[in-house]
């Protein structure tokens, strides 16, 4: 079974017959131990740290249809080498571009985004509510779950994505407020920053958004859909918008709940971050044990009410990114993913 491979040592990547090489290499530029990634159980690569590779390696890579996703120093997602699109379909190209140029069909594909989105945040400010209800500072949260759901009342009739963007920011803003609720006394939100974050729970934010970010940009990649044509944020030039879009579906679920999971378990404490001049970051150990415990929230199964089986959380993305692709051909009205547990 393929899985995703998280490269977080500086070091070189290489082809050695139909196999990858990764030698680690120190600061002075003395070679490690190399290890070797068997090519078919790799699905794609996330890099964290430099790495040096040549154009025979993404010939191999482009073939093997493995896709390679880059981070900064300071965590921030800079860019993705994408295999050539190995599945995509005129007539989806086209049917995809016309629900974007049309005003009326792209926009009840983005109030989808949205309600799912809403739905997701209600879903877990519910589940905290119940477990807080004793707790002093988790008095605001049904009056928060009561501003979301007058803001996700009025998605149906926004006249436009702008108009979209600004109810769904206000359902994030209301929803971040209730993070120190949930979270108790050792972070603090003091507001949602990026880029960078000033703080560790911003910190752990950003980082959580990019991954979720990334796994959908991958789906996407093994579908019919192109990830450069959106419907609630705007096509960028160099950017892949539609994962954007996608992504706002499951951060609640993949990210925000990874987090509280992490913080309330004492995984994750003030000492694992560190603060540079202008942002706050994640210490490397942190940020392994951050990514491995996402690799496994990605990995786990739940019992799929339609399809009767167990499905992972992985493949609920490319499950939505199906039901996309019905609603663009014309066969079925498309329904975002709602958490009912």
């Amino acid at each position: 079974m393929k899985q995703t491979k998280y490269l977080m040592n500086p070091g070189r990547l290489s082809r050695q017959d139909n196999t990858l090489k990764f030698t680690p290499v120190d600061e002075e530029g003395n070679e490690g131990q190399p290890r070797f990634l068997p090519v078919e159980q790799v699905s794609d690569l996330y890099i964290f740290g430099s790495l040096d590779a040549n154009s025979a390696l993404y010939n191999f890579l482009g073939k093997e249809g493995i896709a390679v996703h880059f981070f900064d120093y300071y965590e921030h997602y800079t860019g993705s080498f994408m295999p050539r699109e190995y599945l995509l379909a005129g007539k989806m190209q086209v049917e995809q571009t016309k629900h974007y140029v049309s005003t009326k069909k792209r926009m009840v594909i983005a109030q989808a985004f949205v309600e799912g989105a809403a739905c997701n945040i209600l879903r877990v400010l519910k589940y905290y509510d119940n477990r807080s209800a004793d707790r002093r500072k988790a008095n605001c949260l049904p009056e928060s779950i009561a501003t979301i759901e007058q803001l996700l009342a009025s998605v149906p009739t926004a006249p436009d994505v702008p108009t979209l963007m600004g109810i769904e920011g206000n359902i994030r803003q209301t929803y971040y407020s209730c993070f120190d609720a949930i979270l108790g006394e050792t972070f603090c939100m003091d507001g949602r920053s990026k880029r960078p974050p000033q703080n560790e729970l911003n910190a752990m934010i950003s980082l959580g958004n990019m991954l979720c970010y990334t796994a959908c940009l991958s789906m996407i990649y093994h579908t019919q859909l192109n990830p450069t044509i959106s419907f609630l944020h705007e096509p960028g030039a160099r950017r892949y918008s539609l994962a954007l879009d996608m992504a706002e579906i499951f951060k609640p679920i993949l990210v925000d709940r990874l987090i509280f999971r992490m913080v309330n378990k004492r995984q994750l404490q003030p000492s694992d971050f560190r603060m540079e001049v202008g942002g706050c970051l994640m210490k490397e150990g942190a940020r392994k044990r951050f990514l491995q415990e996402f690799d496994a929230s990605l990995k786990e199964t739940i019992k799929h009410r339609s399809l009767g089986r167990s499905v992972s959380y992985k493949h609920l993305i490319k499950l939505e990114c199906y039901k996309l692709q019905k609603h663009l051909l014309g066969i079925d009205a498309y329904k975002p993913f709602k958490a009912w547990w």
